[in-house]
């Protein structure tokens, strides 16, 4: 005979074997007994929990030849021809293909007649949901008022898809998800009926990947059967499935709480590499943080966990989070996922969420982290001279300050950001930038960003949300969105302004020099020095220099200056 999947060979046969659904299985087999089963059924729930299943073996309880009974007995003609497929009265269709008014109609005109074979005749109809609208009016009546010896037994994934004409018209079934303790106990029985050697840790791995689906939990069982030449390992689980291993998913946890941002990058970049999906990787991370944060709510919770076993590395882990920070994250993460889930690049996004929460990190300490002594005598002296300050402002009386000038307010310094902005060199590219000089730096900018996402990912995040806004023969200002970022390129970890210079000069075959500036702070530079050049006299390459762009004054020859707005 040739060979069957396990999902196949062990499909249950009996109620009994109805995995996690004793609720549905109790209800029907009274039913049975007591004969007073209904003309129609809806079955409803996740992919694997048992619906055909079930719906097959009401079919055989109510045409066993032993019948009433609460279990087919599988061994008369009847429950034998309806278990391999022979018996003309037990119809299985599937909607998905079969979803047609016609297909309807001739069931419809079909019900009628006796079954020739059997005492009922069973309409399985799975994924009833994929029928059209008229299929469904089709259906309606026959449902309302079926003859005597015709069952019909509806399955579907999604009961909120079916019309409520239709669910009205049938009794119906909710089917939960297995729980992973069931699902295990399944593939130990199934792995000594078949003598196949397999380790326990990787029978729990695949119960707690199939998500509550015993028949997806026999197909990875199958495969990993098929990918191993011996005992299944939890390696071997990993490589089938494409999952994460635990450790690795630690380790890039590890970086993020501690603020290594380049490190965390480092293994994102090494797992994507391998050919790991970058949304399945941020599925496991957000369920490693939210067992994180079971595991601190409460230790009797391990059973709910998504991890086959609690070891004392997770134990330590668990403790070292501050709940706060675990709320945080989550809501990161699931954000990030959606973006993740409609951007044909979802690499950048897992990027940026990394570095992102290692920023927001650094503004908060870790559970049970108390700060150095040294930083907090600082801080204490810091409180006492503002409550000092404070005091003599209350004290003394107040002096009144002049207005200051409009032209004052347009040169206001840049904000203070903690940064030290090299201002002087800055204004001094500005004086010999040109246009020119620009474009050419913007027109080579995206080869510029591909090179150095190939030497450093990590300074490719720190670089992706900035552009060049001024540039010279002898340098450039980069414009930064974040001051985060600029402050990482700033303090120059991994000499990232070096590697910048020298894939620039790579590119436009010019030495430059790059000067890093948070946005804000460019726009005030910037403002000040349109004010200091009296607009129209300078003719820097700057992105405010509109009076110079002879395009700008192409268009003043053609609508006059009057009708012209020029935007930024």
């Amino acid at each position: 005979m040739a060979y069957q999947a396990l999902y196949r060979v062990y499909r249950p046969q009996t109620f009994h074997d109805l995995a996690g659904q004793q609720h549905i299985a109790q209800t029907l087999q009274n039913a049975l007994v007591k004969q007073q089963f209904s003309h129609a059924y809806l079955f409803t729930g996740p992919r694997g929990t048992g619906k055909t299943s079930a719906a097959k073996i009401f079919a055989k309880a109510i045409n066993c030849e032993h019948a009433p009974a609460p279990e087919p007995c599988n061994e008369c003609a009847a429950c034998r021809g309806i278990t391999g497929g022979s018996i003309a009265d037990v119809i299985e269709i599937d909607a998905a293909s079969n979803n047609g008014v016609d297909e309807i109609r001739d069931i419809r005109d079909k019900v009628k007649y006796a079954p020739s074979e059997v005492r009922y005749k069973v309409y399985i109809i799975d994924e009833v949901h994929m029928l059209s609208t008229g299929a469904f009016n089709a259906l309606l009546k026959t449902l309302e008022e079926p003859p005597e010896h015709a069952v019909f037994i509806l399955a579907t994934t999604e009961p909120q898809k079916i019309p409520l004409t239709i669910i009205s018209r049938c009794q119906q079934f909710d089917f939960r998800r297995i729980p992973s303790s069931e699902i295990f106990g399944r593939l130990r029985f199934v792995v000594q009926d078949q003598k196949i050697d397999a380790e326990d840790d990787a029978l729990q791995l695949i119960a707690k990947a199939s998500e509550g689906g015993l028949r997806d939990a026999l197909s990875v069982l199958d495969q990993a059967v098929a990918y191993t030449e011996a005992t299944v390992t939890v390696q071997d689980i990993l490589d089938v499935t494409g999952m994460v291993a635990d450790q690795m998913i630690r380790e890039l946890i590890d970086a993020l709480e501690r603020n290594d941002a380049a490190g965390a990058v480092g293994r994102i970049g090494k797992l994507l590499d391998q050919g790991k999906d970058p949304l399945r990787l941020i599925e496991q991370l957000i369920f490693y943080y939210r067992d994180l944060l079971l595991y601190q709510t409460s230790p009797e919770l391990e059973d709910l966990l998504s991890r086959p076993r609690v070891d004392e590395a997770f134990r330590k882990q668990a403790g070292s989070v501050a709940s706060e920070r675990l709320f945080q994250v989550i809501n990161q993460l699931n954000a990030s996922l959606l973006d993740m889930k409609r951007t044909n690049h979802p690499r950048i996004l897992l990027e940026m969420a990394v570095v992102r929460m290692c920023q927001d990190t650094q503004a908060q300490p870790n559970a049970g982290e108390v700060l150095p002594s040294a930083v907090s005598a600082a801080l204490e002296k810091r409180v006492a001279a503002l409550e000092e300050h404070m005091r003599q402002l209350v004290t003394e009386p107040s002096v009144p300050q002049q207005e200051p000038s409009p032209a004052a307010n347009h040169a206001r310094a840049p904000r203070k950001t903690g940064l030290r902005i090299p201002t002087a060199h800055i204004n001094r590219v500005l004086e010999d930038a040109t246009k020119e000089d620009l474009i050419e730096l913007r027109s080579a900018w995206a080869k510029v960003m591909a090179k150095i996402r190939a030497e450093n990912v990590a300074a490719h995040a720190w670089m992706l949300e900035s552009q060049p806004v001024a540039s010279s023969a002898q340098g450039f200002v980069q414009a930064f969105k974040y001051d985060f970022h600029c402050q990482m390129v700033m303090e120059n970890k991994s000499n990232i302004i070096g590697l910048v210079q020298s894939i620039v000069q790579d590119v436009t075959q010019k030495q430059k020099v790059m000067y890093p500036i948070p946005e804000e702070n460019w726009k005030l530079m910037k403002n000040a020095f349109i004010e200091r050049s009296k607009a129209g006299q300078d003719d820097s390459g700057t992105e405010t220099a509109e009076e110079s762009d002879p395009i700008v004054a192409e268009a003043e020859k053609l609508v006059g200056p009057d009708l012209l707005d020029i935007k930024d």
